[in-house]
Protein backbone atom coordinates (compact mmCIF):
# COMPACT_ATOMS: atom_id res chain seq x y z
CA UNK A 1 0.00 0.00 0.00
CA UNK A 2 1.51 3.29 -1.22
CA UNK A 3 1.42 6.54 1.39
CA UNK A 4 0.94 10.14 0.36
CA UNK A 5 4.02 12.12 0.51
CA UNK A 6 1.50 14.20 2.83
CA UNK A 7 1.61 11.96 5.37
CA UNK A 8 5.24 10.83 5.30
CA UNK A 9 7.87 12.46 3.86
CA UNK A 10 7.09 16.01 4.62
CA UNK A 11 7.80 14.79 8.23
CA UNK A 12 10.97 12.77 7.43
CA UNK A 13 13.23 12.76 4.23
CA UNK A 14 12.49 16.56 3.69
CA UNK A 15 14.15 17.49 6.47
CA UNK A 16 17.42 16.22 6.43
CA UNK A 17 19.69 18.06 6.06
CA UNK A 18 23.60 18.15 5.78
CA UNK A 19 28.10 20.20 2.33
CA UNK A 20 28.37 20.75 -2.44
CA UNK A 21 30.98 19.91 -5.31
CA UNK A 22 34.45 21.73 -4.91
CA UNK A 23 35.24 24.86 -6.45
CA UNK A 24 38.32 27.07 -6.93
CA UNK A 25 39.96 28.70 -3.97
CA UNK A 26 40.30 32.51 -4.42
CA UNK A 27 43.17 32.89 -6.58
CA UNK A 28 44.63 36.26 -5.65
CA UNK A 29 45.98 36.99 -2.18
CA UNK A 30 43.02 37.44 0.36
CA UNK A 31 41.43 41.29 0.37
CA UNK A 32 42.64 43.41 3.30
CA UNK A 33 38.57 44.68 3.54
CA UNK A 34 35.20 44.64 1.99
CA UNK A 35 31.79 46.08 2.70
CA UNK A 36 30.67 42.97 4.39
CA UNK A 37 32.50 39.84 5.07
CA UNK A 38 30.74 36.37 4.71
CA UNK A 39 31.76 33.41 7.54
CA UNK A 40 30.77 30.22 5.63
CA UNK A 41 30.06 29.22 1.68
CA UNK A 42 26.48 26.96 2.60
CA UNK A 43 23.18 28.03 0.90
CA UNK A 44 23.02 30.94 4.05
CA UNK A 45 26.68 32.61 3.12
CA UNK A 46 25.84 32.14 -0.84
CA UNK A 47 22.88 33.41 -0.88
CA UNK A 48 23.94 36.58 1.28
CA UNK A 49 26.91 37.25 -0.69
CA UNK A 50 24.85 37.21 -3.78
CA UNK A 51 22.35 40.02 -2.42
CA UNK A 52 25.46 42.05 -1.03
CA UNK A 53 26.74 42.08 -4.93
CA UNK A 54 23.20 42.97 -6.47
CA UNK A 55 23.66 46.31 -4.15
CA UNK A 56 26.78 46.80 -5.55
CA UNK A 57 28.44 46.62 -2.04
CA UNK A 58 31.73 44.79 -1.97
CA UNK A 59 31.97 41.17 -0.35
CA UNK A 60 34.51 38.38 0.86
CA UNK A 61 33.04 34.95 2.05
CA UNK A 62 35.71 32.69 3.73
CA UNK A 63 34.94 28.93 4.43
CA UNK A 64 37.09 26.79 6.50
CA UNK A 65 36.09 23.70 4.57
CA UNK A 66 37.64 22.90 0.90
CA UNK A 67 34.49 23.48 -1.19
CA UNK A 68 31.22 25.49 -1.22
CA UNK A 69 27.64 24.01 0.03
CA UNK A 70 28.01 23.75 3.62
CA UNK A 71 25.55 20.90 4.67
CA UNK A 72 24.88 20.59 0.77
CA UNK A 73 27.45 17.99 -0.40
CA UNK A 74 27.23 16.46 -3.62
CA UNK A 75 29.22 13.65 -4.67
CA UNK A 76 30.37 12.65 -7.99
CA UNK A 77 33.32 10.25 -7.43
CA UNK A 78 32.05 7.06 -5.40
CA UNK A 79 29.26 6.03 -7.71
CA UNK A 80 27.97 6.43 -11.61
CA UNK A 81 25.21 9.20 -10.51
CA UNK A 82 25.55 12.54 -7.89
CA UNK A 83 25.02 11.53 -4.39
CA UNK A 84 24.09 14.37 -2.05
CA UNK A 85 25.62 13.42 1.20
CA UNK A 86 23.73 16.25 2.70
CA UNK A 87 20.66 17.97 1.72
CA UNK A 88 18.60 16.39 -0.61
CA UNK A 89 14.92 17.95 -1.29
CA UNK A 90 14.05 21.63 -1.88
CA UNK A 91 10.43 22.45 -1.02
CA UNK A 92 7.64 25.69 -1.36
CA UNK A 93 8.07 25.62 -5.50
CA UNK A 94 5.96 28.45 -5.96
CA UNK A 95 7.87 30.97 -3.69
CA UNK A 96 11.39 28.99 -3.60
CA UNK A 97 13.44 31.47 -5.47
CA UNK A 98 16.41 28.40 -5.49
CA UNK A 99 13.72 26.27 -8.01
CA UNK A 100 14.28 29.58 -10.32
CA UNK A 101 17.70 30.09 -9.98
CA UNK A 102 18.65 26.15 -10.47
CA UNK A 103 16.35 26.65 -13.90
CA UNK A 104 18.48 29.53 -15.16
CA UNK A 105 21.63 27.87 -14.03
CA UNK A 106 20.64 25.20 -16.79
CA UNK A 107 20.09 22.37 -13.70
CA UNK A 108 17.26 19.85 -13.98
CA UNK A 109 14.92 20.34 -11.29
CA UNK A 110 12.06 17.69 -10.57
CA UNK A 111 9.12 16.83 -8.17
CA UNK A 112 9.52 13.99 -5.59
CA UNK A 113 7.64 11.10 -6.04
CA UNK A 114 4.69 10.77 -5.16
CA UNK A 115 4.66 7.56 -2.51
CA UNK A 116 6.09 5.47 -0.04
CA UNK A 117 5.51 2.36 1.81
CA UNK A 118 5.66 0.78 4.86
CA UNK A 119 7.45 -2.96 5.52
CA UNK A 120 5.91 -5.25 8.20
CA UNK A 121 8.50 -7.69 8.29
CA UNK A 122 9.82 -8.80 4.91
CA UNK A 123 6.43 -7.86 3.22
CA UNK A 124 4.40 -4.41 2.45
CA UNK A 125 1.85 -3.06 4.31
CA UNK A 126 -1.17 -3.99 3.41
CA UNK A 127 -3.90 -0.87 2.78
CA UNK A 128 -5.59 -1.29 5.79
CA UNK A 129 -2.79 -1.62 7.67
CA UNK A 130 -1.01 1.67 5.86
CA UNK A 131 -4.54 3.58 7.22
CA UNK A 132 -3.75 2.63 10.62
CA UNK A 133 -0.42 3.84 10.44
CA UNK A 134 -2.04 7.33 8.63
CA UNK A 135 -4.06 7.90 11.33
CA UNK A 136 -1.87 7.29 14.10
CA UNK A 137 0.46 9.67 12.27
CA UNK A 138 -2.05 12.22 11.90
CA UNK A 139 -3.15 12.02 15.78
CA UNK A 140 0.40 12.57 17.06
CA UNK A 141 0.60 15.66 14.79
CA UNK A 142 -2.50 16.77 16.00
CA UNK A 143 -1.46 15.89 19.67
CA UNK A 144 1.60 18.23 19.46
CA UNK A 145 0.00 21.02 17.25
CA UNK A 146 -3.01 21.32 20.18
CA UNK A 147 -0.25 21.16 22.87
CA UNK A 148 2.04 24.22 20.92
CA UNK A 149 -0.86 26.50 21.97
CA UNK A 150 -0.60 25.67 25.72
CA UNK A 151 1.26 27.76 27.93
CA UNK A 152 4.59 25.42 28.55
CA UNK A 153 6.77 23.99 26.15
CA UNK A 154 6.86 20.58 26.66
CA UNK A 155 8.79 18.00 24.60
CA UNK A 156 6.62 16.22 21.80
CA UNK A 157 7.05 12.85 23.52
CA UNK A 158 5.06 13.85 26.49
CA UNK A 159 1.78 14.80 24.94
CA UNK A 160 1.55 11.99 22.01
CA UNK A 161 -1.07 9.94 22.94
CA UNK A 162 -0.73 6.49 24.63
CA UNK A 163 -2.80 4.51 22.64
CA UNK A 164 -0.74 4.14 19.48
CA UNK A 165 -0.35 0.49 19.57
CA UNK A 166 1.93 -1.14 17.43
CA UNK A 167 2.48 2.02 15.32
CA UNK A 168 4.13 4.02 18.22
CA UNK A 169 7.48 3.26 17.31
CA UNK A 170 7.20 4.26 13.13
CA UNK A 171 4.83 7.26 14.20
CA UNK A 172 7.76 8.42 16.43
CA UNK A 173 10.73 7.69 13.93
CA UNK A 174 8.66 9.55 11.28
CA UNK A 175 8.36 12.87 13.34
CA UNK A 176 11.09 12.68 15.18
CA UNK A 177 14.17 11.31 14.37
CA UNK A 178 13.76 10.94 10.43
CA UNK A 179 11.98 14.34 10.63
CA UNK A 180 14.54 16.56 12.64
CA UNK A 181 17.57 14.31 13.84
CA UNK A 182 16.08 13.95 17.33
CA UNK A 183 14.24 12.06 19.40
CA UNK A 184 10.73 13.74 20.32
CA UNK A 185 11.55 13.28 23.63
CA UNK A 186 14.65 15.96 23.01
CA UNK A 187 11.90 18.19 20.82
CA UNK A 188 10.18 21.49 20.95
CA UNK A 189 6.36 20.85 20.74
CA UNK A 190 5.82 24.59 19.36
CA UNK A 191 9.05 24.40 17.33
CA UNK A 192 7.62 21.34 15.44
CA UNK A 193 4.15 22.81 15.28
CA UNK A 194 5.38 25.94 13.78
CA UNK A 195 7.69 24.04 11.11
CA UNK A 196 6.30 25.02 7.77
CA UNK A 197 4.85 22.50 5.86
CA UNK A 198 7.26 20.42 3.37
CA UNK A 199 4.38 18.76 1.16
CA UNK A 200 6.45 20.10 -2.08
CA UNK A 201 9.49 18.41 -2.31
CA UNK A 202 11.88 19.38 -5.08
CA UNK A 203 14.76 17.44 -6.36
CA UNK A 204 17.89 18.26 -8.28
CA UNK A 205 19.14 15.95 -10.56
CA UNK A 206 22.64 16.90 -10.69
CA UNK A 207 22.45 17.73 -6.83
CA UNK A 208 21.88 20.17 -4.14
CA UNK A 209 25.45 20.39 -3.55
CA UNK A 210 25.63 21.29 -7.11
CA UNK A 211 23.41 23.67 -7.49
CA UNK A 212 24.98 25.97 -4.19
CA UNK A 213 28.47 25.53 -6.13
CA UNK A 214 26.61 26.69 -9.37
CA UNK A 215 25.21 30.00 -7.61
CA UNK A 216 28.20 30.44 -6.01
CA UNK A 217 30.80 30.56 -9.32
CA UNK A 218 30.53 34.70 -9.13
CA UNK A 219 31.17 35.51 -5.71
CA UNK A 220 33.99 36.46 -4.01
CA UNK A 221 35.28 33.03 -1.66
CA UNK A 222 38.47 32.19 -0.39
CA UNK A 223 38.12 27.77 0.53
CA UNK A 224 40.44 26.42 3.42
CA UNK A 225 40.00 29.41 5.34
CA UNK A 226 38.61 29.24 8.61
CA UNK A 227 37.94 32.20 10.67
CA UNK A 228 39.78 31.67 13.68
CA UNK A 229 38.64 35.10 15.37
CA UNK A 230 36.44 38.03 15.07
CA UNK A 231 36.83 41.16 16.71
CA UNK A 232 33.47 43.17 16.52
CA UNK A 233 32.23 46.79 17.89
CA UNK A 234 29.04 48.55 16.65
CA UNK A 235 31.16 49.94 13.81
CA UNK A 236 32.93 47.44 12.18
CA UNK A 237 34.60 44.21 12.02
CA UNK A 238 37.96 42.39 11.60
CA UNK A 239 38.12 38.60 10.60
CA UNK A 240 41.67 36.61 11.83
CA UNK A 241 42.08 33.70 9.36
CA UNK A 242 45.36 31.72 8.78
CA UNK A 243 45.69 33.62 5.32
CA UNK A 244 45.85 37.07 7.13
CA UNK A 245 43.06 39.32 8.48
CA UNK A 246 40.13 41.28 6.59
CA UNK A 247 38.10 44.55 7.81
CA UNK A 248 34.74 44.78 6.99
CA UNK A 249 31.55 47.43 7.82
CA UNK A 250 29.57 44.12 8.88
CA UNK A 251 29.59 40.50 8.84
CA UNK A 252 27.15 38.14 8.27
CA UNK A 253 28.01 34.62 10.39
CA UNK A 254 26.37 31.28 8.56
CA UNK A 255 28.31 28.53 10.95
CA UNK A 256 26.00 25.94 12.84
CA UNK A 257 24.83 26.67 15.56
CA UNK A 258 26.56 23.18 17.31
CA UNK A 259 30.18 25.26 15.62
CA UNK A 260 28.77 28.66 17.45
CA UNK A 261 28.21 27.21 20.69
CA UNK A 262 31.27 24.90 20.61
CA UNK A 263 33.26 28.21 20.85
CA UNK A 264 35.16 27.39 17.86
CA UNK A 265 35.46 30.67 16.45
CA UNK A 266 37.13 33.42 19.31
CA UNK A 267 34.94 36.61 19.41
CA UNK A 268 36.56 40.27 21.03
CA UNK A 269 34.36 40.37 23.05
CA UNK A 270 32.63 37.86 23.93
CA UNK A 271 29.21 36.66 22.16
CA UNK A 272 27.20 37.95 24.42
CA UNK A 273 25.39 34.89 26.60
CA UNK A 274 21.96 35.57 25.14
CA UNK A 275 23.05 34.36 21.91
CA UNK A 276 25.47 31.79 23.01
CA UNK A 277 22.40 29.69 25.16
CA UNK A 278 20.37 30.46 22.12
CA UNK A 279 22.85 28.18 20.00
CA UNK A 280 23.19 25.44 22.30
CA UNK A 281 19.05 25.06 23.23
CA UNK A 282 19.05 24.39 18.84
CA UNK A 283 21.74 22.16 18.76
CA UNK A 284 22.10 19.89 15.62
CA UNK A 285 20.51 16.61 15.51
CA UNK A 286 21.82 13.37 14.14
CA UNK A 287 21.05 12.76 10.62
CA UNK A 288 23.02 10.23 8.38
CA UNK A 289 23.02 8.35 4.83
CA UNK A 290 24.87 5.06 4.07
CA UNK A 291 24.60 4.75 0.53
CA UNK A 292 24.87 0.96 -1.20
CA UNK A 293 25.18 0.56 -4.53
CA UNK A 294 22.93 -2.53 -5.57
CA UNK A 295 23.49 -3.87 -9.12
CA UNK A 296 20.54 -5.54 -10.75
CA UNK A 297 17.75 -4.46 -8.58
CA UNK A 298 17.93 -7.03 -5.88
CA UNK A 299 15.12 -5.29 -3.75
CA UNK A 300 12.71 -5.06 -6.82
CA UNK A 301 11.69 -1.36 -5.97
CA UNK A 302 11.08 1.14 -8.59
CA UNK A 303 12.89 4.53 -8.78
CA UNK A 304 13.26 6.64 -5.72
CA UNK A 305 11.26 4.58 -3.77
CA UNK A 306 11.16 5.03 -0.21
CA UNK A 307 10.37 2.57 2.64
CA UNK A 308 10.60 1.95 6.31
CA UNK A 309 9.34 -0.68 8.31
CA UNK A 310 6.68 -0.92 11.11
CA UNK A 311 9.30 -0.90 14.48
CA UNK A 312 8.94 -0.49 17.96
CA UNK A 313 12.72 0.20 18.21
CA UNK A 314 14.71 3.13 17.49
CA UNK A 315 17.04 0.95 15.25
CA UNK A 316 15.51 1.68 12.51
CA UNK A 317 16.31 3.53 9.66
CA UNK A 318 14.44 4.98 5.88
CA UNK A 319 15.32 3.80 2.56
CA UNK A 320 15.50 5.41 -0.57
CA UNK A 321 15.79 2.82 -3.43
CA UNK A 322 17.24 3.25 -6.99
CA UNK A 323 18.06 6.78 -6.62
CA UNK A 324 17.47 8.73 -9.78
CA UNK A 325 16.91 5.81 -12.06
CA UNK A 326 20.35 4.40 -10.66
CA UNK A 327 21.30 1.44 -8.73
CA UNK A 328 22.18 3.63 -5.88
CA UNK A 329 20.42 3.40 -2.43
CA UNK A 330 20.39 5.27 1.11
CA UNK A 331 19.67 4.08 4.25
CA UNK A 332 19.58 7.05 6.53
CA UNK A 333 20.12 6.86 10.08
CA UNK A 334 18.99 9.41 12.66
CA UNK A 335 18.21 10.71 15.95
CA UNK A 336 20.07 8.91 19.17
CA UNK A 337 20.31 5.21 17.66
CA UNK A 338 21.88 7.23 14.34
CA UNK A 339 24.43 8.90 16.36
CA UNK A 340 25.66 6.24 18.65
CA UNK A 341 25.76 4.53 15.36
CA UNK A 342 27.63 6.91 13.52
CA UNK A 343 29.99 7.18 16.35
CA UNK A 344 31.18 3.66 15.67
CA UNK A 345 32.67 4.36 12.34
CA UNK A 346 31.79 3.79 8.56
CA UNK A 347 32.43 0.13 8.88
CA UNK A 348 29.94 -0.68 11.37
CA UNK A 349 27.15 1.69 9.64
CA UNK A 350 27.33 -0.18 6.60
CA UNK A 351 26.97 -3.61 8.48
CA UNK A 352 24.17 -1.90 9.98
CA UNK A 353 22.40 -1.10 6.66
CA UNK A 354 23.29 -4.65 5.08
CA UNK A 355 21.67 -6.51 8.21
CA UNK A 356 18.94 -3.89 8.06
CA UNK A 357 17.89 -4.60 4.55
CA UNK A 358 18.49 -8.38 5.13
CA UNK A 359 15.71 -8.82 8.12
CA UNK A 360 13.13 -6.67 5.07
CA UNK A 361 14.30 -8.06 1.83
CA UNK A 362 16.23 -11.18 2.15
CA UNK A 363 20.03 -12.46 1.90
CA UNK A 364 20.48 -10.99 -1.45
CA UNK A 365 20.98 -7.48 -0.32
CA UNK A 366 24.23 -8.70 1.31
CA UNK A 367 25.70 -10.30 -1.25
CA UNK A 368 24.94 -7.81 -3.99
CA UNK A 369 26.87 -4.71 -2.35
CA UNK A 370 29.26 -3.45 -4.68
CA UNK A 371 30.15 -0.17 -3.63
CA UNK A 372 29.54 1.76 0.03
CA UNK A 373 29.63 4.73 1.71
CA UNK A 374 28.33 6.62 4.83
CA UNK A 375 28.27 10.07 6.21
CA UNK A 376 29.01 11.18 9.42
CA UNK A 377 28.18 14.78 9.92
CA UNK A 378 28.63 14.72 13.71
CA UNK A 379 31.93 14.18 13.40
CA UNK A 380 32.40 16.88 10.62
CA UNK A 381 34.47 19.19 11.77
CA UNK A 382 33.03 22.56 10.63
CA UNK A 383 29.54 21.72 10.77
CA UNK A 384 29.26 19.21 14.07
CA UNK A 385 25.54 17.88 13.24
CA UNK A 386 22.57 17.50 10.68
CA UNK A 387 19.45 19.95 11.39
CA UNK A 388 18.86 22.27 14.26
CA UNK A 389 15.85 21.38 16.50
CA UNK A 390 14.88 23.37 19.50
CA UNK A 391 14.87 21.52 22.69
CA UNK A 392 11.93 21.79 25.04
CA UNK A 393 11.37 25.33 26.19
CA UNK A 394 13.57 26.36 23.50
CA UNK A 395 12.16 27.70 20.18
CA UNK A 396 12.18 31.71 21.32
CA UNK A 397 15.74 30.96 20.88
CA UNK A 398 15.63 30.98 16.97
CA UNK A 399 14.51 34.38 17.45
CA UNK A 400 17.58 35.50 19.26
CA UNK A 401 19.49 33.97 17.22
CA UNK A 402 18.74 35.99 14.82
CA UNK A 403 19.42 39.89 16.51
CA UNK A 404 22.13 41.55 15.33
CA UNK A 405 25.59 41.59 17.65
CA UNK A 406 27.02 44.95 17.04
CA UNK A 407 27.70 44.40 13.48
CA UNK A 408 27.42 41.31 12.84
CA UNK A 409 24.24 39.20 12.07
CA UNK A 410 23.56 35.61 12.53
CA UNK A 411 21.99 33.52 9.60
CA UNK A 412 21.47 29.88 8.54
CA UNK A 413 18.60 27.12 9.15
CA UNK A 414 18.75 27.88 12.95
CA UNK A 415 17.70 31.30 12.60
CA UNK A 416 14.68 30.64 10.75
CA UNK A 417 11.45 30.46 12.88
CA UNK A 418 9.47 28.07 9.81
CA UNK A 419 11.78 27.01 8.00
CA UNK A 420 14.28 25.65 9.72
CA UNK A 421 16.04 22.36 8.82
CA UNK A 422 15.93 23.16 5.34
CA UNK A 423 17.97 24.61 2.49
CA UNK A 424 15.00 27.07 1.64
CA UNK A 425 15.08 28.32 5.00
CA UNK A 426 19.21 28.51 5.09
CA UNK A 427 18.63 31.04 1.78
CA UNK A 428 16.29 32.89 3.08
CA UNK A 429 18.22 33.24 6.31
CA UNK A 430 21.33 34.25 4.66
CA UNK A 431 19.13 37.34 2.19
CA UNK A 432 17.75 38.43 5.26
CA UNK A 433 20.80 38.85 7.39
CA UNK A 434 22.85 40.41 4.28
CA UNK A 435 19.93 43.11 3.48
CA UNK A 436 20.38 43.77 7.75
CA UNK A 437 24.03 44.49 6.92
CA UNK A 438 23.39 46.29 4.39
CA UNK A 439 20.70 48.92 5.95
CA UNK A 440 23.47 48.81 9.07
CA UNK A 441 26.04 50.29 6.66
CA UNK A 442 24.06 52.63 4.76
CA UNK A 443 23.55 50.61 1.39
CA UNK A 444 19.64 49.93 2.16
CA UNK A 445 17.12 52.27 3.74
CA UNK A 446 13.59 51.77 3.15
CA UNK A 447 13.70 49.47 6.36
CA UNK A 448 14.85 49.47 9.98
CA UNK A 449 16.66 47.20 11.99
CA UNK A 450 13.46 45.74 14.13
CA UNK A 451 16.23 44.85 17.03
CA UNK A 452 18.72 47.31 18.44
CA UNK A 453 22.04 45.65 18.07
CA UNK A 454 23.68 44.05 21.57
CA UNK A 455 25.68 46.84 23.16
CA UNK A 456 29.51 46.00 23.35
CA UNK A 457 30.90 46.32 26.97
CA UNK A 458 32.80 49.96 27.51
CA UNK A 459 35.45 48.16 29.45
CA UNK A 460 36.45 46.26 26.03
CA UNK A 461 35.32 48.80 23.60
CA UNK A 462 37.77 49.55 20.46
CA UNK A 463 38.75 50.30 17.04
CA UNK A 464 39.49 47.24 14.94
CA UNK A 465 42.91 47.48 13.71
CA UNK A 466 43.57 47.86 9.57
CA UNK A 467 44.45 44.30 8.44
CA UNK A 468 47.62 42.55 7.50
CA UNK A 469 47.96 39.42 4.75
Amino acid sequence: MTMTRRGFLSASAAFAATPAIPASAWAAPLPRDADIVVIGAGAAGIAAARRVMAANRSVIVVEAAGQIGGRCLTDTATFEVPFDRGARWMHNPDTNPMIRLARNAGLDISAAPPGQKIRIGRRNARAGETEEFLAALVRANRAIDDASRGRADVSCASVLPKDLGDWAGTAEFVLGANATGKDLKDISVIDKARAQERNAAIACRQGLGTLIAKLGEQVPLSLSTPASRIAWSNRDVTVETPAGKIAARAAVITVSSNVLAAGNIRFTPDIPKRQLDAAAKLSLGSYDHIALQLPGNPLGLARDEIIIEQSNSTRTALLFANMGSSSLCSIDVAGSFGRDLSAQGEKAMIAFAVEWLTKLFGNEAASAVKKSTATRWNAAPFVLGAVSAAMPGGQPSRKVLSEPIGCMFLAGEATHETQWGTVDGAWESGERAAEAALRRIGALRDIQPAVPPARVPKQRRRTVGAPIN
